[in-house]
């Protein structure tokens, strides 16, 4: 079954996308400003929480994670997760021309085919049919002694 999805239904799946991609991106920024992290040398993320960089990434990734969250309690994560596959297109401009990462013809080809395949799956939020849980049985108690 089809939904038609609203504007602020939308606006959680561009957020879900853009703090991901952002987060991910300043993390990265980040961690090259710190160095290489190994096992001997696990102080290093302690001193990583001072940076900047990494602070607003981990915030971005908590309001992503927020963001997910919600888009996850009216849709199915077969329908989130492709809706939200632009954000590798973010991911890779943000990495080409703010990082200044070198993307080879084959990434950006993965990029766009992971794109295009979102076409086969993107029908719809449509939720799997499932049991009321219990907060949907009380909403639906409470609304029906109107």
């Amino acid at each position: 079954m089809k939904h038609a999805l609203k504007p602020s239904q939308y606006a959680i799946l561009v957020a879900v996308m853009l703090t991901a991609s952002v987060g991910d991106t300043l993390l990265s920024h980040g961690m090259s400003q710190i160095g290489p992290v190994d096992l001997h040398h696990l102080g290093l993320l302690f001193r990583a929480l001072a940076n900047p960089y990494i602070i607003s990434g981990i915030v971005l990734l908590i309001g992503f994670f927020a963001s997910y969250m919600t888009a996850l309690s009216w849709a199915d994560l077969t329908f989130v997760m492709p809706a939200t596959a632009f954000g590798y297109v973010v991911v890779a401009l943000l990495s080409r021309f703010w990082l200044h990462e070198h993307l080879s013809l084959y990434r950006w080809a993965g990029i766009l085919l992971i794109v295009c395949a979102v076409g086969f799956v993107a029908g719809g939020p449509s939720r799997t049919d499932h049991e009321p849980t219990h907060h949907e049985l009380d909403v639906m108690d409470s609304g029906a002694g109107r």
